[in-house]
């Protein structure tokens, strides 16, 4: 799936998910991304919403702090232009229907959160606008992803444009409990589902995005801070520090190096070995012309060349032209 010029199905792409560890802090949220260009990452993400949208005030302390948290519109556009122009994509998960609206002309691709994987208001208008949409896919089944991804990539087709859905696997807690991160569940979602499946990373260290990439994951989302010890705000601990995120995008393209086309062929290094180390049907005695040759007379022995196993029934039962030396080669010209 393309996301700007970026292609997954090239290469893997690496998302550093700065989401609200600026704490509302334009200077910190420009720091980020610089700091997130400078670890080699393919794009970051943001969210964005208006608090009032989408949380009830009702939850006082809850939405106080979201609120502390809220970038205004202006931010967010210098924001996409400054990771534009350290050469990354812009990415952002809108928790409401009117910062949807407003990231159209910015965003690479939105994110849904697994929050709102069933929000189906949401998800639709995002489907409609042609943007590549990636869902998280925490809190539901593999059923439940496989409806939404089908409704969504129904819609993007029924609006005459390709199918851009990717869907994250994901487990929502901060950080995941050790024994619950069902990183197999990558596999599985390949297998079921029709579009390409990527991992957003919940854990601590960054050992599980690897294990990730090679059971097949596209794109690996991981949360980003500066510091662990910003603040008391959860992401902050699960998060990687610029030189960790740097090690990640390290460990992620040496794990695609290993991992290759995964097509099983002959690679270039091997070529010279299949010369000495594939066999050749010999002699395995001395033989006079005229004998009918028998399985006994036959052994395999290396380099390559003349005969190769498999072509036994091609000499026994006949008869030899001349004689043969042990350990001589075969030909098929050997025999009548």
């Amino acid at each position: 799936m393309k996301i700007g010029s970026f292609d997954t199905a090239k290469r893997v792409m690496v998302v550093a998910e700065i989401g609200n560890n600026h704490e509302g802090s334009y200077e910190r949220a420009k720091e980020l991304v610089r700091a997130a260009a400078a670890a080699g990452v393919d794009g970051v993400k943001f969210q964005t919403y208006k608090t009032e949208l989408f949380v009830s005030g009702a939850d006082k302390e809850r939405f106080a702090r979201l609120k502390s948290f809220e970038l205004s519109p202006a931010r967010f556009e210098a924001l996409a232009s400054l990771a534009k122009r350290e050469g990354m994509a812009f990415l952002s998960t809108p928790l409401d229907l009117e910062s949807a609206r407003f990231l159209r002309p910015l965003v690479d691709a939105y994110k849904i959160a697994s929050g709102d994987n069933n929000f189906l208001p949401l998800i639709d208008w995002v489907a409609g606008t042609g943007k590549p949409l990636i869902l998280s896919g925490g809190m539901a089944t593999a059923d439940d992803l496989k409806k939404v991804v089908a409704r969504t990539m129904g819609l993007q087709r029924r609006r005459g444009g390709k199918a851009r859905t990717m869907a994250l696997h994901c487990v929502t807690s901060y950080p995941v409990p050790p024994g619950q991160e069902n990183v197999g569940a990558v596999a599985h979602l390949r297998r079921i589902l029709d579009c390409p499946v990527g991992y957003s990373d919940h854990t601590l260290g960054i050992e599980a995005p690897i294990l990730a990439v090679s059971l097949g994951a596209r794109l690996i989302e991981k949360h980003f801070t500066l510091d662990k010890n910003t603040s008391a705000f959860r992401d902050h601990k699960m998060s990687a520090e610029p030189a960790e995120m740097a090690e990640l995008v390290r460990r992620i393209r040496a794990a695609e190096s290993l991992l290759g086309s995964g097509q099983k062929n002959v690679q270039p290094c091997e070529k010279p070995f299949m010369v000495v180390a594939r066999r050749r049907i010999v002699s395995a005695r001395a033989l006079s012309a005229g004998t009918r040759i028998a399985w006994a007379d036959l052994m395999w022995t290396r380099p390559s060349g003349g005969m190769r196993p498999g072509e036994e029934n091609r000499l026994v039962g006949r008869r030899l032209k001349r004689d043969m030396a042990f350990g001589e080669p075969f030909g098929r010209k050997h025999v009548e």
